[in-house]
């Protein structure tokens, strides 16, 4: 559990490939160290980050033990589509 968030995790066969499809999470700006950091201890693999438009929030992309891309973001939707305007 990640504060107030849980993912149910259901048995299955893992992916093949990863591939970019993700889900992203919205978290405070404040707080993306220490999500980084307990990401880190789980051993999984981090994504480096994309490039970035100018005044883009932060993300961490990570694979989970089967392949699923998560994404921790700083911002919004509305304020990422914002800047791919500009």
């Amino acid at each position: 559990m990640i504060d107030n968030i849980w993912i149910a995790i259901m048995e299955g066969d893992s992916l093949l490939e990863k591939t970019y499809n993700h889900i992203a999470f919205k978290v405070s700006e404040k707080d993306i160290d220490k999500y980084f950091d307990r990401i880190k201890k789980l051993g999984v693999e981090i994504k480096e980050p994309r490039p970035r438009a100018e005044g883009e929030a932060y993300s961490i992309y990570f694979y989970d033990y089967d392949n699923h891309l998560f994404e921790l973001h700083t911002g919004t939707l509305d304020e990422r589509l914002e800047r791919y305007k500009k």
